[in-house]
């Protein structure tokens, strides 16, 4: 599910790209990132709820879309295998049977979406060999049929097409120059900070797997312009964040020279011990070694 450590971290940019394609339906859907489906570790990447039943969806990758939807994203560095296939469909068959009430969430209102970067040649082999049916529906987004409980899709993200999809297609170890300028141009026009926070997280993904794209990129001012203009709001969000942290850990240290110079003083003044003048300052002992370092 979740990326492990030191690898880039897809999934955030993967949350944020959703959000993005699937905006012109905000009030109508409901995201919900890594549903826990009991209290063992078994997790749902994406859950989007279509809070407004009935509720048609623009965006291609959305059509398939009932009242619960499973998402599950595999990041380039991940395989999509017919094991894997399975997994998210008992996710789907997991979300439930688990829930609270009978049939809370109704078979015939849940589908299962998997999205991948790369077409997954070994997978779709194995669903035809078993008797299933795969539909490009829309270039990039593949429906699966046949001995299925859910309504199932496959998307395909690099062979999506179409500047909606932007988001999605640079989400890639090998994003292509003219859908970076795409993307950028065309997050230029968001205004919902919402919006803006998603496109960010989509780039600093984007920009951690294709830095030498980037950088050409960034040598072309009126893109230089637009990706800084783009990421301001956040830029200066995370500045102040910052300024607050540092201000936060300088009244800590502050408070910790304080207390040494007393600690100091005590035992000058008084030739206590550095443990009897932590005592007589009723310093809590799990403290007291912090202070010892120090002295």
């Amino acid at each position: 599910m979740a990326d492990s450590p030191g690898r880039i971290q897809w999934h955030p940019g993967f949350y944020g790209a959703a959000e993005l394609e699937l905006r012109a339906n905000k009030l109508e859907l409901s995201f919900q990132t890594e549903i826990e489906l009991s209290k063992k570790p078994l997790r749902v990447d994406l859950l989007i709820v279509r809070v407004k039943p009935g509720a048609k969806i623009e965006n291609e990758v959305g059509r398939i879309f009932k009242d619960y939807n499973i998402i599950e994203y595999k990041s380039p560095e991940d395989g999509l295998t017919i094991d894997d296939f399975f997994k998210v469909l008992g996710y789907a068959c997991l979300y439930k049977a688990l829930s609270s009430t009978l049939d809370q969430y109704p078979e015939k209102e849940i589908t299962v979406s998997l999205f991948r970067d790369t077409y997954p040649r070994e997978l779709f082999r194995a669903l035809e060999a078993s008797g299933r049916t795969i539909e490009e529906k829309y270039p990039g987004i593949y429906y699966i049929s046949g001995m299925m409980p859910f309504d199932v899709q496959v998307v395909v993200m690099g062979r999506l097409e179409g500047a909606e999809h932007s988001a999605f297609r640079i989400l890639s170890g090998n994003a292509r120059e003219k859908d970076v300028r795409e993307f950028i141009s065309e997050m230029q026009k968001l205004t919902d900070p919402g919006d803006k926070n998603n496109a960010d997280a989509v780039l600093q993904v984007s920009i951690s797997a294709n830095d030498a794209l980037y950088e050409g990129i960034r040598r072309d001012s009126d893109m230089c312009k637009a990706l800084e203009d783009l990421m301001q709001d956040v830029i200066e969000q995370r500045e102040r964040e910052a300024a607050e942290q540092a201000a936060k850990q300088a009244a800590e240290q502050a408070a910790i020279n304080k207390t040494l110079s007393n600690i100091k003083s005590l035992m000058s003044t008084l030739k206590l011990t550095a443990e009897q003048a932590m005592d007589a300052l009723q310093i809590p002992s799990s403290e007291q070694a912090m202070y010892m370092r120090e002295i």
